[in-house]
Order: structure tokens, then sequence, then C-alpha cells
């Protein structure tokens, strides 16, 4: 998420923006013909169209005229996710992005819908995933569902000062241009993978082994990148799995042992604080196209904290498209953004379900790019969906509890305590200062945002509590 604007007010990574929304728009297709899904393979692979917004006429006159620039409604190829990218990643966008899009077979179009335009979740400064030169500014994605149609419209917010003066005060508008290399993303995932839970229910529902889903490309180096991914996760289960599986509280501590027996103290053998391993969707589980990331792995030297995050990409999933969610995310940080992988060490559904992020092995300390300013040492945890208004579903919230129990168990720590993090730079804490952080914290407390959202907030005290007695203390 961008951070604090100048004028002191907060960014808020989840809940829509003061400014009224036009009513849903009822319209017949445009008279040019409906973009149709290429059936070939590439197509079932998915893909993005980036198309350049282009400046708009103020709709309103009776307003001062402001910068705006958009895209009219138009057919275009499907897509289920839909943000905004700019050149500079450091640029703000002071304004407002809003989105409506049809349904694939429909010629009814939805209302406006915004999209979180402080997009915080980044690679440190000065690494070499931030500096690559490939990196863009960006919205958060906003999950739309299967569409083949869109309009998009960016408007600058105008600033308005009072002015002391020699006859008294007066009242200046002034408004920012909007970044320049405005670029509307329309992301296809792709085919979806098998569905990771038999219902959508939070609770007991009953759970499918996920089917092997087929290599998606004979590139030779992709399919090395696939096993490599694949094999980053030895010793936690077989190549090519699409899930790893749950364990209890006897094979989790003798798992330890077995990653870990070097580096752990006396008492840590006698009675390691470590919560029973819950059940991950692989890489594979949710169809990862390995070779859209950078080959290579990243690590830190440990995980000293868990950052909760929201993805911010909205509620209108089912959880039997959390997969195909994912892998939109997934290319829009990568092939949008212009990030090495993924940003996000774990994702959760609103069922409970938890997937790998960031490539490398679940068990090992993979550097994410989610907290800018404190990625080293750490891991992200994003919840899908957007929780400013809405409340998480107690699944969700438990399956967080149960990751960092695993997880930050396996590095020692407690996630009722505290620690010590060095800042990376951001626009809370300087770059080189120590911050004193609880060990499950939320994104707004190592970066000025509202992430992960007011409801999501609330939750992490009894998250910490949950997972601390899953760990035995």
């Amino acid at each position: 998420m961008r951070g604090l604007l100048a004028s002191s007010v907060g960014v808020t990574c989840a809940v829509a923006l003061a400014l009224p929304l036009t009513s849903s728009a009822v319209a017949a297709r445009p008279v040019s013909s409906a973009a149709v899904r290429p059936a070939s393979g590439a197509g079932a692979l998915g893909g993005t169209q980036s198309l350049p917004l282009a400046p708009l006429t103020s709709r309103d006159r009776t307003l001062a005229p402001v910068a705006e620039q958009g895209l009219p409604r138009r057919d275009v190829r499907h897509f289920s996710l839909v943000g905004v990218i700019w050149d500079d990643p450091d640029a703000v966008l002071n304004g407002r992005v809003q989105v409506r899009t049809r349904a694939v077979g429909a010629d009814i179009w939805s209302g406006w819908q915004d999209l979180e335009i402080h997009n915080d979740d980044a690679a440190d400064p000065g690494t070499a995933e931030r500096t690559s030169g490939r990196v863009h500014g960006a919205t958060a994605p906003l999950w739309v569902g299967d569409s083949d149609g869109v309009e998009v419209r960016v408007r600058a917010e105008a600033d308005r000062r009072t002015e002391d003066t020699a006859r008294g005060s007066r009242t200046a508008t002034t408004t920012a241009p909007l970044p320049a290399g405005l670029r509307l993303e329309l992301v296809d995932p792709g085919e979806s993978a098998p569905a990771p839970t038999g219902e959508e229910s939070a609770a007991g529902a009953p759970r499918r082994a996920l089917a092997p889903r087929p290599a998606p490309t004979a590139d030779p180096a992709d399919a090395d990148a696939a096993n490599d991914a694949s094999a980053a996760n030895a010793g936690l289960v077989g190549l090519g799995a699409t899930e790893i599986p749950a364990l209890d509280r006897q094979q989790t501590e003798q798992e330890l042992f077995a990653l870990r027996a070097a580096e752990l103290t006396g008492q840590q053998r006698v009675k390691p604080y470590i919560g029973p391993r819950p059940r991950i969707v692989t890489r594979h589980g949710w169809g990862a196209d390995e070779g859209l990331r950078e080959r290579t792995f990243v690590y830190t030297k440990k995980v000293k904290a868990a950052f909760v995050h929201h993805t911010a990409s909205g509620n209108g999933y089912r959880c039997t498209q959390a997969a195909s969610l994912i892998r939109g995310i997934y290319r829009y940080h990568v092939k949008s953004m212009g990030w090495r992988d993924i940003g996000y060490n774990f994702l959760v559904d609103k069922c409970g379900n938890i997937y790998e992020g960031r490539a490398g092995g679940v068990a090992r300390p993979v550097l994410g790019a989610h907290t800018l300013g404190f990625n080293s040492n750490s891991m992200g945890i994003a919840v899908l969906g957007s929780y400013g208004a809405k409340k998480p579903p107690a699944a969700a919230t438990r399956a967080i509890a149960q990751l960092a129990a695993w997880k930050l168990g396996l590095h020692g720590a407690n996630p009722k305590g505290k620690t010590y993090l060095k800042s990376g730079g951001g626009n809370r804490y300087p770059k080189g200062k120590k911050v004193r952080l609880n060990v499950i914290s939320g994104h707004r407390d190592g970066f000025a945002t509202e992430c992960p959202g007011r409801q999501l907030y609330r939750k992490l005290g009894s998250t910490r509590t949950t997972a601390a007695r899953l760990q035995g203390r």
C-alpha cells in the first residue's frame, strides 16, 4: 500500500473511496463483435491484455476541470482480474480509479467499482527485485469473474488549501497530474485447477484430493522450473504433489527435528513449541505457470515475524475459484507489476484453505515482497478478499493461526511475543531503524496503510492467542 498522503490522511486498502458512484448501467453490446478466447493451449494458460489509457473529457461541467484518463466501454478477450499500472513505482496516484465490466454472455454492465490505489505490498528499497527496472506502480487487482467487456476512468483528486492573505483567507484548488504511463491490465488466469475443497462451507467441509495438473507447456526450461519449485518442498512431500498434507503434533515435532536439529536449543529439544502442520495447497496444486517467475529462489535468514494482509481484490469469488484468483494475482504481480514472483509467502481463502505463495519451499525462509521495508526475516500471509468493512470468516482467521503456529514454530518464535526487525525503508520507519513489533503483525504495523483492513486487523489479538495455544504455550 502506497502509504499516507501529505495531508496525513491514511490510505485505505480495502474500503471504497468516498466519492459517490453512479448507478449500474444497462446497455446493449457495442456494435463491434466481441473478442473470443483463443482455443489453443496458449489460451488455456491465460494471458494479460495491456491497454493504454487516454485523456477523457470531464463529465460534469459544473465542477472545476480535473485531470482524467480512461478507456471507453469496449469488447475485449476474456479476463477475470483487472488492475491499473503506471511507469514509476514510486509515483503516487492521488485520485480515484474505477472500472465497470460486463460478464461473458450478458448484456448488463456492472456498476462502477473502485480499485484500491495504494498498493504498497512491494520489495524493499535497494533490493535487486525493486531496482530491476521492470517494476511499475499499480493499484491492487480486482476480481470481477469471467468478463469480456470493460470501461475504466481514472480521475485526479483536487487538492483544496486555505491560504492566509493580506485581505483575509482564500481557498486555492490545485490538481496534481496523474502518473505517466497509465495502462489497464486485464488478466486471464487460464483454466481452473481442481478445487481444493468439496464444498464452499468454511466449517467441516469435506476435502477431496487434487488431481495432478498436466504440465502447461512443453518448454523444457519451464518444466525444469516446475520441478525446482516442487523440489523445494523435498522432505515434506514428493515431487509433483498438489498438496502438503496436515500432520498431527507428534509428526510435526519429528519433522522439526529432521529440518532444524542442529539449530535447536536444549529446551527446544525437550519441548518444542510448534503447532501441527496444516494442509497446504502447493503451487502445482493451484496451477502456477512456473515459466512466468524468475528461476532462482531468494532467502532471508529466518522467520521472526508474520505480517497479515488482505489482497483488496474484493469478496466476490467462490472458494472453488480461489486457485484461479491466485493465478491471476500471480500473473499481475509478475507480468504487470514487474516482480520476480507473487509477493506473498502464503495465501488463505475465505473457506480456510492455505496456499503456497512465493516459490522456494514452504518450510524455508523465502524472501517475499509483501511489507515494504520489512520483508527480511518475516513472512507475508494474505487473505483473499477485502476486509475493511466485511468481517473475515472464522475459517480464514483460524487458518492464519494454524499456519503461523507451525511456520513460526519452525524458527522458535512465540506468536504472542514481540520481536525486533530492522527497517529497509518506508513511510513509517526510516531505513536502518530497529523496530519492536508483534510477532504476528498487520501490514499497517510496518507501513502506514489500513491493510489488512479494519475488520481483519481486529482479529489479530485472538489469532495470536490461538496460534500460541496451538504451539502448546
